[in-house]
């Protein structure tokens, strides 16, 4: 069996926007046995794709169990150099990576020719140029991903949520990988969403409750607002956020679970590039991106939007559950 490894070894984000790569190798070669080489940490990420046939966790990759696996080909989506050498070293027959790493120039033997830093792509489409090798064009458009993350959406209702309200969640920190909407803009949002109408849920992890605690707890104390924070792991977070009828977050994993999840989601970014939309806007039918501009307050980069632009996307919700 043509044996095929997808090698994604960093955050939650990154890994969801490398699905659609995974279903359109299954789509070229639906025989092919595809294995993905992640993180622990992303694990449960890999367990709702589908596509999926085999998780490696790369804390637990030895050269030798590289070496049982037999594979044919090992594409490197998220370059790493020791990985690029294991992979040699186990003389995979084909490997993939971008000439723009000079030590593939030594360990990979395709090499493709592109950019991502300076590009205009969005992240998943350029995932896509490394399929060259396998005779797959890269021709898809981001609206054409959608059909090709296999992602598994479990129908579980949580009993947190009020099933006589529109439940929204509040993503409001990013472990400090994107620029944030100040807290106590969710705060100001919060004010302008009915009690009767909306209930509230925070999430994130404990460290960023802590945060939350010390830049504004009056957020805490409002009456539709409900603490989430740090009570789930990873997989009850994403059944938990596939339940609800909306998120919003700016730039970070939660807003990709979301997505995927096809819940209504929210985006919000900057202008700016490499960090804008364009680039790193998750994939999903029920997904809206609010672009911002740049401000610079206390010393820190935050988004500047009035909360009432945002309250008119969420009130499009009620009607589309």
């Amino acid at each position: 069996m043509f044996k095929i490894l997808v090698s994604r070894t960093d955050n939650i984000g990154d890994v969801i926007l490398t699905l659609p790569m995974l279903g359109i190798i299954k789509n070229h070669y639906p025989d092919c046995s595809l294995y993905f080489l992640g993180s622990n940490y992303t694990q449960p990420i890999a367990a709702r794709c589908e596509h999926i046939d085999h998780f490696i966790a790369v804390e637990e990759l030895t050269l030798d169990s590289l070496k049982t696996l037999e594979l044919d080909v090992f594409i490197h989506v998220y370059p790493k150099k020791y990985l690029a050498v294991l992979a040699k070293k186990a003389g995979i027959p084909v490997r993939i990576g971008t000439s723009h790493r000079l030590y593939h120039w030594s360990t990979c033997n395709k090499r493709i020719s592109f950019t991502r830093i300076n590009s205009h792509s969005h992240e998943a489409i350029l995932n896509l140029n490394l399929l060259e090798p396998l005779e797959i064009s890269n021709d898809y458009s981001l609206d054409d991903l959608i059909d090709y993350t296999g992602w598994m959406t479990k129908q579980i209702k949580h009993e947190e949520l009020d099933e006589d309200k529109c439940n929204i969640i509040f993503h409001m920190k990013s472990n400090g990988n994107a620029v944030e909407w100040p807290v106590k803009d969710f705060m100001s949002l919060s004010k302008l969403m009915p009690e009767d109408t909306y209930s509230i849920y925070l999430t994130g992890t404990q460290s960023e409750k802590e945060l939350i605690e010390s830049e504004c707890p009056a957020i805490l104390e409002r009456v539709n607002v409900k603490d989430m924070m740090g009570q789930f792991g990873l997989d009850e977070f994403i059944d938990f956020v596939g339940s609800s009828d909306g998120l919003i977050a700016c730039s970070t994993g939660s807003l990709h679970i979301s997505s995927a999840n096809g819940v209504n989601t929210l985006g919000l970014y900057p202008k700016k590039r490499p960090m804008h939309s364009g680039r790193w806007s998750p994939i999903g039918r029920k997904t809206q991106i609010i672009d911002s501009d740049l401000v610079v307050k206390e010393n820190k980069m935050i988004l500047e939007l009035n909360p009432s632009d945002v309250l008119r996307v969420i009130k499009k919700w009620k009607n589309n559950r």
